[in-house]
C-alpha cells in the first residue's frame, strides 16, 4: 500500500443531501507547499457526479477519466462505474502502479474507490481519504452522531479540524453538494 500525502477528502451523507470537499495543498516531499489552491474536487458527468481525489495528481486525473469514460459507458450508473474502474485498476498492470484513492458521489450514493479493487459505502455516512483523512473521518462522524449540522456543515466543520492536525492539509476548501 501507498502513502498518501499532501490533501484531504471528506464526503458527508445525511438526510437527502451528500457533500464532498477537499483541501487545496499540494505538497511537494514532505517539507514544500507547492501550491495551496488546487481543485482535488470536480463536478463530472454533466455535473451529476462528484469526485474527490488524493494521491498523485496524474495518477488521479488518469482515474478520474477513465471513472468518467465508466460513467459514459453505463448511462451514468455510480455503483457500476465504479465497480468496473476498481476491476481494471486491480486487473490492469499500468494502471495498478497509480498511486491515487477516489471519493465520488451522485444524488444518492457515496462511494470510496482504491487502488486495490475496494468500492466502499461508508457506513456511517461519512468517509475520508488522504494524508488527513483519518482526522477528517473522526470529526465528521462525531458531528454526524451528535450533532444537527447539515452534511455541508459536517463537511466544512471537519476538514476545518483536519487542516489543524495534519500538515499537509490547508483551509482553503473546494466543497460540492450533489
Amino acid at each position: 500500500m501507498f502513502e498518501i500525502r499532501g490533501t484531504t477528502i471528506i464526503g458527508v451523507k445525511k438526510g437527502n443531501s451528500i457533500v464532498v470537499a477537499g483541501d487545496g495543498q499540494v505538497t511537494l516531499g514532505e517539507s514544500v507547499v507547492m501550491k495551496g489552491n488546487a481543485r482535488k474536487v470536480r463536478r463530472i458527468y454533466n455535473d451529476q457526479v462528484v469526485v474527490g481525489f488524493a494521491g498523485s495528481t496524474a495518477d488521479a486525473f488518469t482515474l478520474c477519466e477513465k471513472f468518467e469514460g465508466n460513467l459514459q459507458k453505463y448511462s451514468g450508473n455510480l455503483m457500476r462505474s465504479a465497480v468496473e474502474l476498481a476491476q481494471s485498476w486491480r486487473g490492469n498492470e499500468a494502471l495498478r502502479q497509480l498511486n491515487a484513492m477516489m471519493i465520488v458521489a451522485d444524488k444518492e450514493n457515496l462511494l470510496i474507490v482504491t487502488g486495490v479493487g475496494d468500492v466502499m459505502e461508508p457506513e456511517h455516512g461519512v468517509c475520508a481519504i488522504g494524508s488527513g483523512g483519518n482526522y477528517a473521518l473522526a470529526a465528521g462522524r462525531a458531528l454526524s452522531e451528535n450533532t444537527n449540522l447539515s452534511a455541508r456543515e459536517i463537511a466544512e466543520k471537519a476538514m476545518k479540524i483536519a487542516g489543524e492536525i495534519c500538515i499537509f492539509t490547508n483551509g482553503n476548501l473546494t466543497v460540492e453538494e450533489v
